[in-house]
């Protein structure tokens, strides 16, 4: 009897997954920053320094990575819409790492120039090694339908017209959540232009802007790197252009310049140089950590004969202020203490600077991840250390004294609510125009506080508001 069975096809060999280092790290940093609540420029220089010492991983590598971990991040919103159009679930029952290895794919697709079988093929073998070959095909299957269309294409489908919904099309379109778009557009005003110029710049990768500390290091010193420029409006500012290394400049290694943002270091200027009636020799940091304000300020007394006294809360973070200062020029003092409960007499200072803790949301160029982490709620949990931070400083400088107020966020509730609650409560102060004391700078509106902004002036969303003590 004749066997009639069709013959069996020769099973094909088992391939083991290429094991791509650049995709592995980068997902290795996502994961780090989902599961750890870790920031992505905290994550992932080590994670490139240690792929360096390995061998066969270079600036290329390091540069697609860092592309891949802060393009994925920063437009996750846009990504999960459009990824959510490509699953036959609710995306929260999409497991985390398959979740984070699509992101990275639609990055590559959506917001890249690799090519669409390149992208899709590279993630699919990202899969099978982080995942194994049971995920990587819903992956390869998923990637496959978002490779159908380009950005632009995808936006028109998931994002709602922005006449029906105009914070919830701005949210999709330009990945932040919709309560941070009402917040960005209340705080800056205008038409629809302004928010939308903000919202870009924020999915921008910013400049590495250094500061030549002074009587440490100069401009001039800074400005011999490659690829190096004068900043826009600081005198002490250099930026590092075509992503320079800040840890390969000596001055930086060495301590005597340091990695500050402009706005930053243009607040630090502002409180240095509001003009005074009567002695200047005692200067206080009220908020200093990490330190990168309280080595401007310290240096800056320095020339004058003043003397900073840095106060931190956190002792790790009184020991980062403490390395930040170490080597500065004149005299000065790191403490660790609670702000709201000084440990000092009152009237003891003639200059002030409180740099209070906030939601963050004008540093989301270089934090990503926090647009995703912040909510409303934690606007509550800031108010009350924010106000009692702001009348500590006012009652810690002297009768004639001047105090800053600084936050890294625009929000109207982090910003000018709570320097008009305290002046409601402190009748012994006034405003006074601080944008004077940013020369060449320009709109910055009506005074006389300040409100930077990235699409504007190129800096973090830093707000000043300068208080003289009258009584």
């Amino acid at each position: 009897m004749s066997d009639t069975r069709r013959p069996r096809k020769p099973a094909k060999p088992y391939r083991r997954p290429q094991k791509d280092p650049v995709r592995v790290l980068a997902f290795e940093a996502l994961r780090a920053v989902d599961e750890r609540d870790a920031y992505a420029n905290l994550v992932l220089p080590p994670l490139l320094r240690k792929a360096r010492e390995k061998g066969g991983f270079d600036g290329r590598d390091a540069a697609l990575a860092t592309e891949l971990v802060y393009g994925t991040l920063r437009r996750q919103g846009t990504y999960d819409a459009v990824i959510e159009a490509c699953v036959d679930r609710p995306l929260r029952e999409v497991d985390p790492p398959v979740l984070d290895v699509l992101s990275l794919g639609a990055h590559q697709l959506l917001g890249t120039r690799i090519p669409s079988h390149a992208a899709v093929s590279s993630t699919v073998e990202l899969a099978r090694v982080v995942l194994g070959d049971g995920r990587a095909k819903f992956v390869n299957a998923v990637l496959r339908k978002v490779a159908r269309n380009d950005l632009d294409g995808w936006l028109e489908k998931v994002a709602p017209p922005y006449d029906e919904d105009p914070e919830d099309h701005l949210a999709v379109v330009h990945s932040h959540p919709r309560w941070v778009v009402s917040a960005l557009w209340d705080s800056l005003g205008g038409p629809r232009a302004g928010i939308e110029d903000l919202l870009e710049a924020d999915n921008e990768r910013p400049e590495v802007t250094l500061v030549a500390r002074p009587g440490r290091s100069t401009t001039e010193e800074l400005l011999r790197e490659e690829a190096a420029l004068p900043g826009r409006w600081s005198p002490y500012a250099v930026r590092l252009t075509e992503g320079g290394e800040p840890g390969a400049v000596d001055a930086v290694r060495e301590g005597r310049a340091g990695v500050q943002d402009e706005g930053s270091q243009l607040v630090a200027l502002a409180l240095a140089n509001a003009p005074l009636d009567g002695p200047d020799d005692k200067w206080l940091d009220g908020c200093a950590g990490p330190g990168g304000k309280a080595a401007l300020l310290a240096a800056l007394a320095a020339e004058r004969g003043a003397v900073l006294l840095a106060s931190e809360k956190q002792p790790h973070r009184a020991g980062l202020v403490a390395k930040a200062l170490a080597g500065n020029p004149g005299p000065y003092q790191v403490i660790a203490a609670d702000g709201t409960r000084p440990a000092w007499r009152p009237g003891s200072f003639d200059r002030v600077l409180v740099d209070v803790p906030c939601t963050g949301l004008g540093a989301l160029r270089r934090r990503p991840e926090a647009r995703w982490r912040r909510r409303p709620e934690d606007l509550d949990g800031f108010a009350p250390l924010q106000r009692g931070l702001l009348r500590t400083a006012l009652e810690s400088v002297r009768v004639g004294g001047v105090v800053g107020y600084a936050t890294c966020s625009p929000h109207l509730a982090e910003t000018r609510a709570v320097v008009g609650d305290v002046l409601k409560q402190f009748p012994g102060a006034e405003l006074i125009d601080a944008r004077p004391l940013l020369p060449g700078v320009g709109v910055l509106g009506d005074g006389p506080d300040v409100q930077l902004w990235p699409h504007l002036h190129g800096t973090d969303a830093m707000y000043l508001a300068l208080l003289r003590r009258t009584g």
